[in-house]
């Protein structure tokens, strides 16, 4: 979501100009900076923002100058009334002879009223087509950043999908280790239970039935299986989603949860190597989706 776009536009009465800087944000955050005769805007400019960006934070600061337009001027009586009273009262006090200047009064607060005549329509037709072409320029800068940002996801992705093969590689490994283990423990069991008296009572059967379930339970092919249906949907959103960042942090929080649960599972050395590696891809996915809307 980072860009920068500045446009202008001008002409005998008035000079007006856009600029747009964007920096990475999970969310749509929009901070205005209008001139006071713009602020009435305010509303319609975050709305037409808010229809073209869905992420990133965003600073726009319009800037207005007007060449031929005169205000007007007004007096406020009762302000200036109210401050004669005050400094009469100063001067009598002290014993001054001295009496408060004109421009004394001009200068004081609240007496003098400047104002231009405000078209809010006239305004916004000023503004809106140098408002969209801004983003226009904006838009360009976050494509050309965005096409860096999905070579760069893409390569992580491929790392993950080279690291789901060789987890796969090891997975017959995995599974033998797994039956070795459990065959090793209820030997040791029936050893225990023959010197006791009690081998006769344990049913071979059942310790059959223990060693599939435990075989089951232990096995990563499930989560290989789902590893590499999540990389492939995270492949397949890019594709064809232009705005895929909600879908794809999703999809990281289930590649996470799937790496997490291959590691726990698996005590070949080689394999925890690879999950390690895994999780760092991941993380730089997970760094660069931040740019992503």
């Amino acid at each position: 979501m980072t860009g920068y776009a500045f446009y202008e536009a001008y002409d005998e009465a008035y000079s007006l100009s856009v600029e747009i800087k964007g920096y990475n944000s999970r969310y749509l955050d929009i901070s205005c900076s209008l001139p006071p005769a713009f602020s009435p805007l305010e509303i319609r400019v975050r709305g037409l923002i808010g229809e073209r960006f869905g992420r990133g934070k965003i600073d726009l600061a319009v800037r207005f100058k007007e060449r031929s337009s005169a205000p007007l001027i007004s007096v406020n009586k009762a302000v200036l009334n109210a401050y004669a009273r005050a400094l009469g009262e100063i001067v009598e006090t002290i014993g001054s002879d001295e009496k408060p200047s004109l421009a004394l009064f001009m200068g004081l607060d609240g007496v003098l009223t400047i104002e231009k005549d405000r078209d809010d329509e006239l305004n916004w037709r000023r503004l809106e087509p140098v408002l969209v072409e801004a983003m226009e320029r904006f838009d360009v800068e976050r494509v050309r950043e965005g096409r860096h940002t999905e070579a760069d996801v893409l390569g992580y992705i491929q790392i993950l999908e080279d690291a789901t093969k060789t987890v796969a590689s090891y997975a017959p490994t995995l599974e033998a280790l797994i039956r070795e283990n459990i065959r090793t423990r209820f030997m040791e069991l029936l050893e225990d239970a023959g010197g006791a008296g009690l081998g006769n009572s344990i049913d071979e059967n059942r310790i059959l039935a223990e060693t599939a379930i435990l075989l089951m339970k232990y096995t990563i092919n499930e989560e290989l299986s789902r590893l590499s249906s999540h990389l492939a949907e995270f492949r397949a959103e890019i594709g064809r989603n232009p705005s895929p960042g909600k879908k794809l942090d999703f999809l990281c929080q289930e590649i996470h949860r799937e790496i997490n649960t291959i590691g726990s599972k698996t005590p070949v050395l080689e394999v925890s190597h690879v999950v390690v590696e895994m999780k760092e891809a991941l993380e730089n996915i997970r760094e660069q989706l931040r740019n992503v809307e």
